[in-house]
């Protein structure tokens, strides 16, 4: 039987990933940090390739962005909107990246500050929390998400969303809750709202830790919708398939 995951000769790439997990709390402590996680995500779907990873919540940035074939940027608990020196760093590489098309995929807060560096709006959510396991349709399905079921289960812990798409960007995943799940512009930019980088134990665990944080019946509804689990494999192709069809152009 053909796979539906087909490549050919799929380069190997060196992604940076920028890190924006400012929690150092101990529960943060007790668990892979997002560099290992963003790390086994690829590795699970492309072995070869190498993922170097840069606390830019720290202050630490790469010196030579073009250096690497791609940028991936992770989730965090931070506001887009905050005024930490990294922040307006970070979007300001965003920026530096796009301008010379190098590929890019942004997670959760990684996907905000995309959409906010170049041009698009992020606001509150109007519902207040989306915490779990959530479900996105996939509405604007691009090339390289042909292992992407058309309803997509991911893993999603965010109080704020994408409001107004960047100039050029199209939508690619929503839902009712959350419009903007995730977007492309062109071939140099893919992104989601949530996080498909957390497995199930994490995301238990996260569940657990929030719990007693969250308002009663978001942590009910959380804690039923994890006896599910995301589509984790096949965005994590979907992911790498972004990367080489960039690559390819």
């Amino acid at each position: 039987m053909i796979s539906k995951y087909v490549w050919n000769e799929s380069p190997k790439m060196h992604l940076a990933l920028l890190m924006t997990n400012i929690d150092e709390s101990a529960f943060a402590q007790d668990h892979p940090k997002d560099g290992e996680k963003f790390s086994d995500l690829i590795h699970t779907v492309r072995p070869d390739w190498k993922v170097t990873s840069f606390a830019v919540k720290d202050g630490v940035f790469p010196i030579d962005i073009g250096a690497f074939d791609g940028v991936m940027i992770s989730g965090s608990p931070a506001s887009v909107h905050d005024r930490d020196p990294w922040i307006r760093q970070l979007l300001d590489l965003i920026r530096e990246v796009f301008t010379h098309q190098i590929p890019m995929f942004g997670a959760c807060f990684g996907h905000q500050a995309i959409a906010l560096a170049l041009g698009g709006q992020v606001g509150p959510n109007p519902d207040g929390w989306v915490f779990g396991l959530t479900k996105v349709d996939v509405v604007g399905p691009a090339d390289w998400m042909g292992g992407v079921p058309q309803t997509l289960k991911q893993y999603g812990a965010h109080i704020e969303q994408v409001t107004a798409l960047p100039k050029g960007a199209a939508v690619v995943t929503s839902n009712t809750r959350c419009p903007i799940a995730g977007f492309r512009i062109g071939d140099v930019v893919y992104t989601t709202q949530n996080h498909p980088e957390m497995t199930p134990e994490f995301i238990s665990a996260l569940v657990a830790e929030y719990a007693p944080k969250l308002p009663p019946d978001v942590a009910r509804e959380a804690k039923a919708s994890i006896a599910d689990t995301a589509d984790t494999l096949g965005y994590a192709h979907s992911i790498a398939q972004f990367f080489e069809n960039t690559a390819k152009l």
